[in-house]
């Protein structure tokens, strides 16, 4: 088999580079064709350019992007270029920065031969940060089942078929929130347990604002469900409250409201147009293997 991973990358070379020891090292047992994509998101932290010696990768590209344009977007671009590029039977997105464990990628190779061409996803069993972050995740977890219906516990490191590569390229949702766009479009997956780890050097980008936007975003691609569920708590909302209305009972409709105009201009994100022209944002090409 060939193997695509794809990894985006934003002024954390030393961790990519890291991984990619990593990656070589996990994978020297495997008799599988694995190169690696890597998609620059017009980083302005130059890269070190010391000649490093890699075994077991088949090839390691990476994509110069001229704008930066943010990790799903990187993600949904690789995603293309591979799709129209590269001769592939599997995409494995990962992040770059140690969070996604290379040691888990067998396991994604290992559960290729019982998976009938379904996706594969690395579902979360434990988390390495704090306790605060985790708590936030929980709700965040909720928040999305309550709205949409929808559990997901997984977040881009997964394991695409050709077929599902080509089903999310030709999906607007892909452009905005890649674990979105994956639920969207299939219902059957498969999964393998992943333990979230520790990043190789600094500390975790994930800060409270960039959850709550990761959390809508994802929320905001089953916008028809959410205004519908919605609706329907305003209704019941106001039957029960109605005989005790005040400024506070009505804290959640005005934090609903805000939630549902949040989502509706995350929405405005999922542009076709801009996702079908993605592969122009591509400055250049480094082959470095």
């Amino acid at each position: 088999m060939k193997i695509k991973i794809l990894i985006p990358v934003y002024n954390d070379w030393q961790s990519v580079f890291k991984l990619l020891d990593e990656i070589d090292h996990n994978i020297s047992e495997l008799d599988h064709e694995i190169s690696v994509t890597i998609v620059n998101d017009a980083s302005n932290h130059d890269r070190d350019n010391e000649n490093r010696n890699y075994q077991n990768i088949h090839s390691i590209k990476i994509l110069n992007m001229r704008i930066n344009q943010g990790h799903a977007r990187c993600i949904a671009t690789g995603l293309k270029y591979i799709f129209n590029k590269e001769d592939f039977d599997y995409v494995i997105p990962m992040d770059g920065d140690g969070e996604d464990r290379p040691e888990e990628i067998r396991e994604f190779i290992n559960k290729i031969n019982n998976s009938n061409d379904n996706a594969i996803v690395g579902q979360r069993i434990k988390r390495s940060e704090g306790l605060i972050f985790k708590i936030c995740y929980q709700i965040h977890k909720l928040i999305t089942l309550t709205f949409t219906g929808k559990s997901i516990k997984f977040g881009n490191f997964t394991c695409l078929p050709k077929t599902i590569v080509e089903k999310m390229i030709n999906e607007k949702a892909t452009w905005n929130s890649f674990s979105g766009s994956l639920t969207k479009i299939e219902n059957d997956m498969l999964s393998i347990p992943s333990i979230r780890g520790s990043r190789y050097f600094g500390p975790s980008k994930m800060s409270f604002f960039n959850l709550l936007k990761h959390s809508l975003s994802i929320i905001s691609v089953f916008r028809k469900t959410v205004l519908i569920r919605s609706a329907l708590f305003i209704i019941v909302y106001i039957l029960m409250i109605k005989s005790n209305a005040s400024v506070i009972t009505a804290v959640p409709l005005i934090l609903l409201l805000i939630m549902i105009y949040s989502i509706s201009s995350l929405a405005l994100r999922e542009n076709m147009d801009e996702f079908d022209k993605a592969l122009s944002n591509i400055k250049n090409i480094d082959e470095i293997k």
